[in-house]
Protein backbone atom coordinates (compact mmCIF):
# COMPACT_ATOMS: atom_id res chain seq x y z
CA UNK A 1 0.00 0.00 0.00
CA UNK A 2 1.15 3.00 -0.85
CA UNK A 3 -0.02 6.37 1.96
CA UNK A 4 0.65 9.59 1.92
CA UNK A 5 1.33 11.77 5.26
CA UNK A 6 0.68 15.25 6.29
CA UNK A 7 1.01 17.59 9.23
CA UNK A 8 -1.65 20.54 8.98
CA UNK A 9 -2.76 23.50 11.45
CA UNK A 10 -0.01 25.13 13.54
CA UNK A 11 3.07 22.84 14.20
CA UNK A 12 3.89 22.02 17.68
CA UNK A 13 6.73 19.70 19.52
CA UNK A 14 5.64 15.88 18.53
CA UNK A 15 4.92 16.22 14.77
CA UNK A 16 8.20 14.27 14.16
CA UNK A 17 7.51 11.44 16.39
CA UNK A 18 4.31 10.56 14.65
CA UNK A 19 6.19 10.67 10.94
CA UNK A 20 9.35 8.63 12.40
CA UNK A 21 6.49 6.08 13.70
CA UNK A 22 4.06 5.91 11.25
CA UNK A 23 7.49 5.19 8.73
CA UNK A 24 9.47 3.12 10.35
CA UNK A 25 6.60 0.41 11.41
CA UNK A 26 4.48 1.05 8.29
CA UNK A 27 7.89 0.44 5.68
CA UNK A 28 9.97 -1.84 7.99
CA UNK A 29 7.43 -4.32 9.66
CA UNK A 30 4.67 -3.82 6.93
CA UNK A 31 6.32 -3.36 3.57
CA UNK A 32 4.02 -0.23 2.98
CA UNK A 33 5.66 2.74 0.54
CA UNK A 34 4.88 6.38 1.84
CA UNK A 35 5.37 9.75 0.21
CA UNK A 36 5.05 12.93 2.22
CA UNK A 37 2.83 16.08 1.68
CA UNK A 38 3.97 19.17 1.88
CA UNK A 39 2.69 21.77 4.06
CA UNK A 40 -0.77 20.52 5.26
CA UNK A 41 -3.54 20.23 2.83
CA UNK A 42 -1.86 22.59 0.33
CA UNK A 43 0.55 19.34 -0.51
CA UNK A 44 -2.06 17.13 -1.77
CA UNK A 45 -4.34 20.19 -3.43
CA UNK A 46 -0.74 21.40 -5.37
CA UNK A 47 0.98 17.49 -5.48
CA UNK A 48 3.60 18.91 -3.46
CA UNK A 49 5.25 16.17 -2.04
CA UNK A 50 9.03 14.87 -0.51
CA UNK A 51 10.35 10.99 -0.35
CA UNK A 52 9.37 9.52 2.89
CA UNK A 53 11.48 6.39 3.78
CA UNK A 54 13.68 5.51 6.74
CA UNK A 55 16.23 7.34 5.61
CA UNK A 56 14.26 10.24 5.50
CA UNK A 57 13.07 10.28 9.25
CA UNK A 58 16.78 8.97 10.91
CA UNK A 59 17.23 11.06 13.50
CA UNK A 60 13.94 13.24 13.86
CA UNK A 61 12.31 12.34 17.13
CA UNK A 62 13.81 14.70 18.95
CA UNK A 63 13.15 17.75 16.87
CA UNK A 64 10.51 20.30 17.26
CA UNK A 65 8.44 21.50 14.28
CA UNK A 66 7.66 19.43 11.09
CA UNK A 67 9.73 17.74 8.35
CA UNK A 68 7.04 17.94 6.19
CA UNK A 69 5.97 21.71 7.05
CA UNK A 70 2.56 22.58 7.70
CA UNK A 71 -0.31 25.36 6.84
CA UNK A 72 -3.83 26.28 7.77
CA UNK A 73 -4.79 25.60 3.90
CA UNK A 74 -8.64 24.75 3.74
CA UNK A 75 -9.38 22.97 0.52
CA UNK A 76 -12.71 24.14 1.01
CA UNK A 77 -11.77 27.77 0.06
CA UNK A 78 -9.38 26.66 -2.42
CA UNK A 79 -10.95 26.17 -5.96
CA UNK A 80 -11.84 22.93 -6.79
CA UNK A 81 -9.20 22.18 -3.84
CA UNK A 82 -11.40 18.77 -3.27
CA UNK A 83 -11.50 17.72 -6.62
CA UNK A 84 -7.33 18.32 -7.07
CA UNK A 85 -7.18 16.06 -3.79
CA UNK A 86 -8.86 13.14 -5.38
CA UNK A 87 -7.06 14.10 -8.69
CA UNK A 88 -3.62 13.80 -7.47
CA UNK A 89 -3.84 10.89 -5.00
CA UNK A 90 -5.33 8.96 -7.45
CA UNK A 91 -2.60 10.00 -10.30
CA UNK A 92 -0.13 9.20 -7.81
CA UNK A 93 -1.32 5.76 -6.72
CA UNK A 94 -1.86 7.11 -2.92
CA UNK A 95 -3.90 4.52 -1.34
CA UNK A 96 -4.50 6.50 1.70
CA UNK A 97 -3.08 9.26 3.94
CA UNK A 98 -2.43 9.72 7.28
CA UNK A 99 -3.73 13.59 8.76
CA UNK A 100 -2.00 14.27 11.91
CA UNK A 101 -3.54 17.99 13.22
CA UNK A 102 -6.35 19.69 15.34
CA UNK A 103 -9.72 20.13 14.81
CA UNK A 104 -9.15 22.01 11.64
CA UNK A 105 -7.42 19.50 10.01
CA UNK A 106 -9.09 16.11 11.01
CA UNK A 107 -12.42 18.48 10.16
CA UNK A 108 -11.06 18.13 6.50
CA UNK A 109 -10.42 14.48 6.66
CA UNK A 110 -13.91 13.88 8.40
CA UNK A 111 -15.38 15.31 5.44
CA UNK A 112 -12.76 13.48 2.62
CA UNK A 113 -13.89 10.04 4.26
CA UNK A 114 -17.53 10.92 3.50
CA UNK A 115 -16.85 11.13 0.03
CA UNK A 116 -14.34 7.98 -0.76
CA UNK A 117 -10.85 9.42 0.68
CA UNK A 118 -9.58 6.24 3.01
CA UNK A 119 -7.90 8.53 5.76
CA UNK A 120 -6.89 7.49 9.47
CA UNK A 121 -6.46 10.80 12.13
CA UNK A 122 -3.87 11.27 14.36
CA UNK A 123 -4.91 14.03 16.88
CA UNK A 124 -2.42 17.14 17.35
CA UNK A 125 -2.97 20.28 19.73
CA UNK A 126 -0.89 21.79 22.13
CA UNK A 127 -4.31 23.82 23.02
CA UNK A 128 -5.08 20.19 24.15
CA UNK A 129 -8.46 20.72 23.92
CA UNK A 130 -9.53 17.85 21.37
CA UNK A 131 -12.79 16.00 23.03
CA UNK A 132 -11.98 12.39 22.10
CA UNK A 133 -8.72 12.08 23.69
CA UNK A 134 -7.19 12.53 26.94
CA UNK A 135 -4.02 14.25 25.69
CA UNK A 136 -2.25 15.45 22.55
CA UNK A 137 1.35 15.66 22.26
CA UNK A 138 2.91 19.02 22.80
CA UNK A 139 0.88 20.33 25.25
CA UNK A 140 3.20 19.11 28.05
CA UNK A 141 6.28 20.68 26.38
CA UNK A 142 3.98 23.73 25.78
CA UNK A 143 3.28 23.66 29.51
CA UNK A 144 6.65 22.94 30.91
CA UNK A 145 8.05 25.86 28.69
CA UNK A 146 5.36 28.43 30.41
CA UNK A 147 6.29 26.96 33.84
CA UNK A 148 9.58 27.74 33.41
CA UNK A 149 8.65 31.46 32.36
CA UNK A 150 6.74 31.59 35.40
CA UNK A 151 9.42 30.21 37.32
CA UNK A 152 11.60 33.02 36.29
CA UNK A 153 9.17 35.84 36.38
CA UNK A 154 8.83 35.13 39.70
CA UNK A 155 12.11 36.66 41.09
CA UNK A 156 12.03 39.83 38.53
CA UNK A 157 8.28 40.39 39.97
CA UNK A 158 10.07 40.50 43.97
CA UNK A 159 12.89 42.37 42.83
CA UNK A 160 10.54 45.24 41.18
CA UNK A 161 8.03 45.04 43.22
CA UNK A 162 5.74 44.83 39.69
CA UNK A 163 2.69 43.05 39.12
CA UNK A 164 3.48 40.11 36.02
CA UNK A 165 1.33 38.76 33.86
CA UNK A 166 2.19 36.09 31.22
CA UNK A 167 -0.32 35.33 28.57
CA UNK A 168 -0.27 32.18 27.15
CA UNK A 169 -2.12 30.05 24.11
CA UNK A 170 -5.90 28.53 24.12
CA UNK A 171 -8.07 30.23 22.09
CA UNK A 172 -11.02 28.78 23.66
CA UNK A 173 -9.66 26.18 26.35
CA UNK A 174 -7.69 27.01 29.38
CA UNK A 175 -5.72 23.86 29.60
CA UNK A 176 -2.34 25.26 29.50
CA UNK A 177 -3.10 28.39 31.71
CA UNK A 178 -4.35 26.28 34.38
CA UNK A 179 -1.50 23.34 34.70
CA UNK A 180 1.47 26.22 33.99
CA UNK A 181 -0.31 28.65 36.52
CA UNK A 182 -0.98 26.17 39.07
CA UNK A 183 2.51 24.30 38.52
CA UNK A 184 4.30 27.68 38.75
CA UNK A 185 2.48 29.03 41.60
CA UNK A 186 0.64 32.28 39.99
CA UNK A 187 -1.27 34.24 42.02
CA UNK A 188 -4.70 34.45 39.43
CA UNK A 189 -5.19 31.81 36.74
CA UNK A 190 -7.49 33.65 33.87
CA UNK A 191 -9.22 31.06 31.07
CA UNK A 192 -11.45 31.32 28.39
CA UNK A 193 -14.10 28.88 29.77
CA UNK A 194 -14.40 31.17 33.24
CA UNK A 195 -15.44 35.45 32.31
CA UNK A 196 -13.05 37.10 35.02
CA UNK A 197 -14.00 39.84 37.19
CA UNK A 198 -11.56 42.72 36.60
CA UNK A 199 -12.33 44.22 39.84
CA UNK A 200 -11.53 40.94 41.69
CA UNK A 201 -8.46 40.24 39.85
CA UNK A 202 -7.27 43.63 41.14
CA UNK A 203 -8.14 42.51 44.59
CA UNK A 204 -5.91 39.70 44.36
CA UNK A 205 -2.89 42.13 43.31
CA UNK A 206 -3.81 44.64 45.99
CA UNK A 207 -3.47 41.56 48.73
CA UNK A 208 -0.69 40.01 47.11
CA UNK A 209 1.31 43.36 47.40
CA UNK A 210 0.12 43.77 51.19
CA UNK A 211 1.65 40.56 51.93
CA UNK A 212 4.95 41.77 50.51
CA UNK A 213 4.81 39.83 47.46
CA UNK A 214 4.68 40.48 43.73
CA UNK A 215 1.75 38.96 41.96
CA UNK A 216 1.94 36.83 38.77
CA UNK A 217 -0.99 36.85 36.53
CA UNK A 218 -1.40 33.80 33.75
CA UNK A 219 -3.91 34.49 31.49
CA UNK A 220 -4.98 32.52 27.93
CA UNK A 221 -5.24 34.36 24.90
CA UNK A 222 -8.72 33.73 24.91
CA UNK A 223 -10.03 34.94 28.44
CA UNK A 224 -12.19 37.39 28.28
CA UNK A 225 -13.78 39.83 31.14
CA UNK A 226 -17.14 40.35 32.21
CA UNK A 227 -19.11 41.41 29.79
CA UNK A 228 -15.89 42.23 26.96
CA UNK A 229 -14.47 40.36 24.05
CA UNK A 230 -11.89 38.94 22.97
CA UNK A 231 -8.38 40.77 22.16
CA UNK A 232 -7.47 40.33 18.80
CA UNK A 233 -4.63 41.36 17.27
CA UNK A 234 -5.49 41.75 13.62
CA UNK A 235 -8.89 42.51 11.86
CA UNK A 236 -9.91 39.53 9.34
CA UNK A 237 -10.13 35.69 9.66
CA UNK A 238 -7.86 32.68 8.40
CA UNK A 239 -9.34 30.25 6.04
CA UNK A 240 -10.96 28.64 8.86
CA UNK A 241 -12.93 31.50 9.94
CA UNK A 242 -10.86 32.32 12.94
CA UNK A 243 -9.48 35.27 14.48
CA UNK A 244 -6.16 35.99 15.58
CA UNK A 245 -6.18 36.10 19.71
CA UNK A 246 -3.55 38.27 21.55
CA UNK A 247 -3.48 41.33 23.34
CA UNK A 248 -5.73 40.22 26.89
CA UNK A 249 -2.26 40.74 28.68
CA UNK A 250 -1.46 43.76 27.24
CA UNK A 251 -4.80 44.91 28.26
CA UNK A 252 -5.15 43.55 31.68
CA UNK A 253 -1.69 45.30 32.42
CA UNK A 254 -2.86 48.55 31.81
CA UNK A 255 -6.08 48.14 33.45
CA UNK A 256 -4.32 46.77 36.48
CA UNK A 257 -2.18 49.88 36.56
CA UNK A 258 -4.86 52.64 36.26
CA UNK A 259 -7.10 50.63 39.40
CA UNK A 260 -4.37 49.68 41.79
CA UNK A 261 -1.39 52.04 40.78
CA UNK A 262 0.92 49.56 40.92
CA UNK A 263 2.99 48.85 38.01
CA UNK A 264 2.21 45.83 35.60
CA UNK A 265 4.06 44.26 32.64
CA UNK A 266 3.00 41.81 30.33
CA UNK A 267 5.20 39.04 28.76
CA UNK A 268 3.86 37.39 25.93
CA UNK A 269 5.09 33.35 25.23
CA UNK A 270 3.32 33.11 21.66
CA UNK A 271 5.33 30.41 19.59
CA UNK A 272 7.99 29.94 22.18
CA UNK A 273 5.31 27.41 23.36
CA UNK A 274 5.36 25.59 20.53
CA UNK A 275 9.11 25.80 19.31
CA UNK A 276 12.01 23.70 20.33
CA UNK A 277 12.62 20.07 21.03
CA UNK A 278 9.59 17.89 22.65
CA UNK A 279 9.51 16.43 26.07
CA UNK A 280 9.81 12.90 26.95
CA UNK A 281 6.01 12.88 27.60
CA UNK A 282 5.21 13.67 24.25
CA UNK A 283 8.12 11.43 22.16
CA UNK A 284 6.38 8.88 23.55
CA UNK A 285 2.81 9.69 23.45
CA UNK A 286 3.56 11.12 19.74
CA UNK A 287 5.57 7.66 19.05
CA UNK A 288 2.65 5.83 20.29
CA UNK A 289 0.08 7.62 18.06
CA UNK A 290 1.86 7.13 15.14
CA UNK A 291 2.50 3.14 15.63
CA UNK A 292 -1.31 2.94 16.24
CA UNK A 293 -2.31 5.18 13.07
CA UNK A 294 -0.49 2.94 11.10
CA UNK A 295 -1.80 -0.13 12.60
CA UNK A 296 -5.08 1.48 11.83
CA UNK A 297 -4.42 2.36 7.91
CA UNK A 298 -2.79 -1.50 7.60
CA UNK A 299 -6.00 -2.80 8.89
CA UNK A 300 -7.97 -0.69 6.68
CA UNK A 301 -10.16 1.09 9.65
CA UNK A 302 -10.45 4.37 7.68
CA UNK A 303 -11.94 7.44 8.87
CA UNK A 304 -10.42 6.23 12.80
CA UNK A 305 -8.69 8.18 14.86
CA UNK A 306 -6.00 7.01 17.18
CA UNK A 307 -6.56 8.58 20.84
CA UNK A 308 -5.40 8.10 24.40
CA UNK A 309 -7.77 6.91 26.93
CA UNK A 310 -5.90 6.47 30.58
CA UNK A 311 -3.19 4.65 29.63
CA UNK A 312 -4.36 2.80 26.55
CA UNK A 313 -4.34 4.10 22.78
CA UNK A 314 -7.61 3.26 21.00
CA UNK A 315 -9.28 4.05 17.72
CA UNK A 316 -12.72 6.62 17.70
CA UNK A 317 -14.40 7.73 14.92
CA UNK A 318 -12.92 10.75 13.27
CA UNK A 319 -15.84 12.74 13.69
CA UNK A 320 -15.48 12.68 17.47
CA UNK A 321 -12.51 14.96 17.37
CA UNK A 322 -14.58 17.55 15.61
CA UNK A 323 -17.85 17.34 17.47
CA UNK A 324 -17.47 19.16 20.84
CA UNK A 325 -14.17 20.48 22.14
CA UNK A 326 -12.63 19.52 25.72
CA UNK A 327 -12.60 22.58 28.44
CA UNK A 328 -11.85 22.95 31.57
CA UNK A 329 -14.68 21.87 34.24
CA UNK A 330 -15.46 24.76 36.66
CA UNK A 331 -14.60 22.50 39.54
CA UNK A 332 -11.20 22.08 38.13
CA UNK A 333 -11.08 25.80 37.98
CA UNK A 334 -12.23 25.97 41.55
CA UNK A 335 -9.42 23.84 42.42
CA UNK A 336 -6.54 26.57 41.12
CA UNK A 337 -8.89 29.48 42.86
CA UNK A 338 -7.90 27.92 46.34
CA UNK A 339 -4.26 29.33 45.41
CA UNK A 340 -5.67 33.02 43.91
CA UNK A 341 -4.35 36.13 45.73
Amino acid sequence: MRIGVLTGGGDCPGLNAVIRAVVRKGAGIYGHEFVGFRDGWKGPIENLTMPLGIAEVRGILPRGGTILGSSRTNPFKVDNGIERITENLATGAVDALIAIGGEDTLGVATKLHEIGVNVVGVPKTIDNDLNATDYTFGFDTAVNIAMEAIDRLHTTAESHHRALIVEVMGRHAGWIALHAGMAGGANVILIPEQPFSLERVCSYVESRFQSHYAPIIVVAEGAVPDGGENATMAKGLDSFGHVRLGGIGEWLAGEIEKATGKEARTTVLGHIQRGGTPSAFDRTLATRFGLHAIDAAHDGAFGEMVALRGTEIVRVPLASATTELKLVKPEMYAEAEVFFG
